[in-house]
């Protein structure tokens, strides 16, 4: 009875097979993720009052390849670091004040976009569905822009933060979640191949 209590608890997929590792394994991925998450602030095309980075592509995908649950908890870590100052933010930003910011509606999205990203996937929004995973992609990305246009509204009004925070980002989410998709799709070949 106690098996099938915990093959439930399972997810539907689990990509990198995260959720069935011991807890030094996940502690490992955590701080893993965390790092991929701070080199791709250092990715961006400097923009005001929200630069452009490959954070989005990160948190997606982290979110996609951990799982939900683990994939939330990573993102958050890497937030806790931003916010104690390690500079870990885009551009190598840090500190508290970044939370109250033009980009903090940004950073509060990315542990809801990670969590969404790795929900919709475990439930077979995955890579042997390349549509289905690229739409989980995008609507990770879309939860980041909205939550981070609704946020930089309250500063410089609605009009200014749909221009600024969420037209220039369209392309870039649209071609991050096709990478993101890509990366999904090649990971799911791969078992197949070692099956053969």
């Amino acid at each position: 009875m106690r098996n099938i209590e915990l093959q439930s608890l399972k997810p539907a997929l689990d990509p990198l097979g995260l959720a069935v590792q011991p807890l030094a394994w996940k502690v490992g991925a955590v701080f893993l993720g965390t790092g991929l998450l701070a080199l791709s602030s250092y990715i961006q095309v400097p923009m005001v009052p929200v630069p452009v980075t490959m954070q989005t592509f990160a948190v997606t995908l982290i979110g996609a390849l951990y799982g939900w649950r683990l994939g939330t908890l990573t993102v958050i870590a890497w937030l806790l670091e931003g916010a104690l100052g390690l500079p870990v933010l885009a551009g190598g930003s840090a500190g508290l004040h970044r939370f109250a910011g033009p980009t903090a509606g940004y950073l509060f999205a990315f542990p809801i976009a990670a969590a969404l990203c790795g929900w919709l996937v475990e439930r077979g929004w995955n890579g042997q569905r390349p549509l289905l995973s690229f739409a989980a992609m995008l609507t990770g990305n879309a939860a980041c822009l909205v939550l981070g246009a609704m946020w930089l509204a309250t500063i410089i009004g609605a009009d200014k933060a749909i221009g600024l925070g969420i037209t220039p980002f369209l392309v870039g989410a649209v071609l991050k979640s096709a990478l993101g998709a890509a990366i999904l799709a090649l990971l799911a070949r791969r078992p197949l191949q070692r099956r053969q």
